[in-house]
Order: C-alpha cells, then sequence, then structure tokens
C-alpha cells in the first residue's frame, strides 16, 4: 500500500514515480513471454516472406529490429487490445499467462487500491509500447505506441461515458526509461477539468490549451512505473537512443463505472467484498478479447475517441 505521504504526493501532483512496483521474476517472464511469441511471429513472417531467416544470434530485439525496419506492421501482434478501427476476425492481439500476471500483480493492486479503493476493474484501453528509435521511424507514423506520445489527460481518450468514472493508469516500465530513450513527462498538479484534445494525428492537446507549468521528466527503472490520476497531462519525450524503450500502460477503474471504451472487455482484478468475482485465469481474459473481435468485425464501427478530426479544438 501507499504511505500516506505518498497519497498527499498523488492528491497534490496527479502523479507518483515508484521503483520496485514488479519483481524480477514477474518482470522476466514478461520477457520470456515475449521472446516465444517473437520467435513464432518471426518465423511466419519469414514463411510468409516478409523478413530474412534468421540466425542463431538473433534475439528478441534483433528480431523486432528486423520486421520493424521491413516496413510492415509488426506492432499489432504484440499488442494487449484491438486496434482502434479495421477489426477483423484476424486482428493479432496478444494475451497471455505472464501479461495477466503482471496485469493482476497484487503490488500493483495494493497501490490503486490505496487511491481509488478495493473493488477494482481491469480497464480494457491498455497497451504495449515497444518505442524504436525515433531517428528510424517513418515520416508518417504517427502511432503512439511506437514514436513519442504527445500531450494528453487518460480521460481524453475515454468516451463520455467514463467522465465520472474513478481511474487510475499505471505506466509500467519493461526496460529502463530514460530522458535519452523517451521516459513520460508530466506537468505536475493534479487537474480538475478534461482539456479539449484534437485527434488530427494523435489524440492530443494543443500548446495553447496546455498548463503553464513546466514539464517534469519521469525517468524510472525496469519494474518501476509512474502512477496518473486521469486528468493529469503528460506526454513521453523523443527516443534519442540507440535501442527501444519498452514499458505498458494498465488501468484500472472502480467496478461497476464505465470504463470508457464498454464495448471491450474488462474485469474484475480485485474485489475485498465478493473475492469470487475475480478473474483468475488468464485464458478467460483471452476468451473475451477474442470473443469480442468477433463481434466487433462483424458489427458496425463502434467509435473509440470523442474528438473529432474536424472539431474547433484543431485550428
Amino acid at each position: 500500500m501507499l504511505t500516506q505521504e505518498q497519497k498527499s504526493q498523488f492528491e497534490r501532483d496527479g502523479y507518483l514515480v515508484l521503483e520496485n512496483v514488479i519483481d524480477e521474476a514477474t518482470r522476466q517472464a514478461v520477457v520470456d513471454e515475449y521472446t516465444a511469441l517473437m520467435d513464432k511471429l518471426y518465423h511466419r513472417w519469414h514463411a510468409e516472406g516478409k523478413v530474412q531467416a534468421a540466425t542463431s544470434d538473433m534475439g528478441f530485439w534483433d528480431k523486432l529490429d528486423v520486421a520493424y525496419k521491413s516496413g510492415f506492421d509488426w506492432y499489432q501482434p504484440l499488442d494487449i487490445s484491438l486496434p482502434h478501427a479495421d477489426i477483423t476476425e484476424e486482428t493479432p492481439m496478444h494475451f497471455g499467462p505472464a501479461v495477466f500476471d503482471m496485469a493482476t500483480h497484487p503490488r500493483i493492486l495494493d497501490i490503486v487500491e490505496s487511491l481509488i479503493g478495493p473493488e477494482l476493474t481491469s480497464n480494457p484501453i491498455q497497451h504495449v509500447r515497444i518505442k524504436p528509435p525515433e531517428r528510424n521511424v517513418a515520416k508518417d507514423e504517427i502511432r503512439a505506441h511506437i514514436v513519442s506520445t504527445d500531450w494528453h489527460q487518460d480521460q481524453g481518450v475515454t468516451l463520455e461515458s467514463a467522465d465520472k468514472t474513478e481511474m487510475i493508469t499505471v505506466w509500467l516500465a519493461i526496460t529502463d526509461a530514460t530522458v535519452e530513450n523517451g521516459c513520460l513527462q508530466v506537468k505536475p498538479g493534479r487537474g480538475t477539468e478534461l482539456l479539449p484534445h484534437c485527434s488530427l494525428k494523435q489524440t492530443g492537446i494543443r500548446e495553447r490549451y496546455l498548463p503553464q507549468q513546466e514539464a517534469v521528466p519521469c525517468p524510472v527503472k525496469a519494474g518501476g512505473a509512474v502512477i496518473f490520476h486521469p486528468l493529469t497531462p503528460h506526454a513521453s519525450l523523443s527516443n534519442r537512443s540507440d535501442g527501444y524503450r519498452w514499458s505498458f500502460d494498465l488501468r484500472y477503474n472502480v467496478t461497476g463505472q464505465s470504463t470508457g471504451r464498454d464495448h471491450f472487455p474488462s474485469f474484475v482484478a480485485r474485489s475485498r467484498a465478493k473475492p469470487e468475482t475475480e478473474l483468475r485465469d488468464w485464458r478467460k481474459w483471452r476468451d473475451l478479447w477474442e470473443d469480442t473481435r468477433l463481434r466487433v468485425a462483424n458489427s458496425p464501427h463502434i467509435e473509440q475517441h470523442r474528438w473529432p478530426t474536424s472539431g474547433p479544438y484543431c485550428a
């Protein structure tokens, strides 16, 4: 649980930087799971003629780098959510036991419980972020999961149904996040209102609407996390290093409140009142997403963001 000093800091600043949120065994299990996933994907990509044959000395980052430089979409098969549009019955995504154990890690849930109480739902607005050196990124690449993330509030990437939802974001570092490789930055001071966003490229806040506080970088070591209130403006710096930077966005809200993307699946991660309602089997989590993919792929498109590209805040 958080100390009273930490809770007071969160109330004042709207964020916390915490080291050692998950243990090394949990973090390494995620790395191992993604390494096995990459091996499987790379084998398929090679069979499809998209990449050269792997050599015996190629690891996860080597294969990812080849896939990235080959110019096809390597990202979506690694993500823990569906994309915002063009969903088909074959749209790839990843849900495995190590990622599930990470998302339901007791230390993470203890932190979130300290801030919004003991009835916690795992929110479906969650993503993996694996960011290459930005100087190597194609000029037309705008996805926030790959390039530097524009200034935004997390409430701004939900639908209006979640405007009264009590929600917390846990930005979890899998590799060290440094100023050089594009760690987060924040405008400290807990916000009280949703600022106007624009979806012309990423969903973000134009500079003229941003708070005037100086941006504060938030470096954190692997296994640590940055915790956000949904109204705290934050962004990421550019990855100016020679390597990739890896993190996960994990979100949690009070059970029974709207997730802000209610057409995607959520689950009870912790319940002190009704522990029997907690989801404990990663396969059921995976099945929820696969069922949703089938339903959404065969239904009219449902908007995932509230901000039109033609909105007045884009002018």
